[in-house]
């Protein structure tokens, strides 16, 4: 069986909306490291708060978009992570639009 590539978990990540602003984890830069090794998939992620209350439900629902997508995946391991911490300038500048921002 081949290696799984990284563009199909960034294609899952993408279907993954944060609830509060309906913008995917990638384009808010939640996501801060996929590694790939054959079939293992390690996921680090952030929130843009170490308060914010949807860490565990997008971490599961990240989890999920990549199994459901990568039915071949053998392990997966997200963890989260406070360093660096969040900024708004992580977001893609797609995201930014869509919130209003500038810059």
């Amino acid at each position: 069986m081949p290696p799984i590539a990284t563009e199909p978990i960034v294609a899952a990540l993408r279907t993954v909306l944060d609830p509060e602003v309906g913008i995917n984890i990638i384009d808010l830069g939640l996501v801060y490291g996929i590694e790939v090794q054959d079939r293992d998939i390690r996921l680090t992620m952030t929130m843009t708060s170490a308060a914010c209350p949807l860490g565990a439900y997008l971490q599961a629902s990240a989890e999920r978009a990549i199994r459901a997508r990568l039915p071949d995946v053998r392990t997966l391991d997200t963890t989260m992570v406070w360093h660096p911490a969040w900024d708004p300038a992580m977001m893609s500048a797609d995201a930014k639009r869509q919130l209003g921002w500038r810059g």
